[in-house]
């Protein structure tokens, strides 16, 4: 094994802790609920301050990226991106 080495067993995360990662992602504006199945599922939750966070389980950093597509082709103005911990909505 080299020193580079990034598997689970060398960093100390167990087997499949990355597949899966939940994440919020919020953006400007107001999406409908229709846009579920378009982001792969994530729950859409709409604030009073007019931002609207997708919320849920990312199965890895491609499906992330593609997620961020997604909102870049829309048009809709990315705020943040934060890894979370898994559950329902706020």
């Amino acid at each position: 094994m080299s020193s580079s080495d990034t598997s689970p067993a060398t960093t100390g995360e167990p087997a499949g802790a990355r597949a899966g990662d939940w994440y919020e992602i919020r953006v400007q504006g107001r999406l409908d609920d229709r846009w579920t199945a378009w982001f792969d599922g994530l729950d859409l939750s709409r604030a009073d301050d007019g931002t609207t966070a997708l919320r849920g389980p990312v199965t890895d950093q491609a499906a992330l990226h593609g997620l961020l597509h997604k909102l870049r082709d829309l048009g809709v103005p990315l705020l943040s991106v934060t890894r979370t911990e898994p559950g329902p909505t706020a």
